[in-house]
């Protein structure tokens, strides 16, 4: 009886089909992030898209129904690069509140070696705060993890969540008119230590202490 293929078993030529699909679906975001980084608005045409990620006019309805889907998806894209960048650096910290000031700390420095996420976060991060990827989740686990642990006090972790997202979100508004310089990150992640509950000598002292490398 001759061998059966798995059903699991896909043909070469579907994987390819698919990888194809995939890289063609990422250059349609790339190219929506690099407008959002550029000029913040999401009034692009489609061929002017299509375009920049070299694909055909055509093709970019065989990944998404509007432009808005694809502007969507390509913040929550770049939010989901930030936050993956964010937990590579922090991973091996412990306190949750040493792990909000690296956080808030790295995001100026990320302002100047990462420009076209750091863009999109200041100009489309606050509708997605509560997306389910992204800078948002990240933020509200380590927090309901700080107030678990009895470093933070607060009674609504998503109301804490808005507070910390908009603060963070109004310093690199601040940082766009001019670098702000380390200074400004510190004092914010002192400021927000306090208001989740820290003593302001021990926050001070953790907002300061030497930053890890960015990877």
């Amino acid at each position: 009886m001759p061998n059966q293929l798995d059903p699991t078993d896909r043909p070469a030529s579907a994987n390819r089909f698919e990888r194809r699909r995939a890289r063609t679906r990422q250059a349609l975001i790339a190219a929506a992030r690099e407008i959002l980084a550029e000029t913040g608005e999401t009034s692009a045409s489609i061929q002017e898209i299509a375009e920049r990620a070299d694909v055909g006019f055509g093709t970019f309805y065989n990944h998404f129904e509007t432009k808005n889907d694809l502007f969507d998806a390509a913040v929550g894209d770049a939010l989901e690069e930030y936050g993956q960048l964010l937990d590579s650096v922090t991973e091996g910290i412990d306190d949750p509140a040493a792990v909000f000031a690296t956080s808030i700390r790295l995001t100026l420095r990320l302002a100047a070696s990462h420009p076209e996420i750091t863009q999109i976060l200041r100009l489309r991060g606050l509708p997605h705060i509560n997306a389910a990827t992204g800078l948002g989740p990240r933020a509200l686990r380590d927090l309901e993890v700080g107030k678990a642990s009895g470093r933070f006090t607060f009674d609504d972790p998503l109301v804490a969540l808005s507070a910390v997202g908009g603060a963070l979100i109004g310093l690199l508004q601040l940082n766009s008119a001019g670098d702000l310089g380390a200074e400004a990150g510190e004092q914010l992640a002192e400021m927000i230590l306090c208001m989740l509950g820290l003593p302001a000598d021990e926050a001070h002292e953790i907002s300061t202490r030497p930053l890890p490398d960015l990877p």
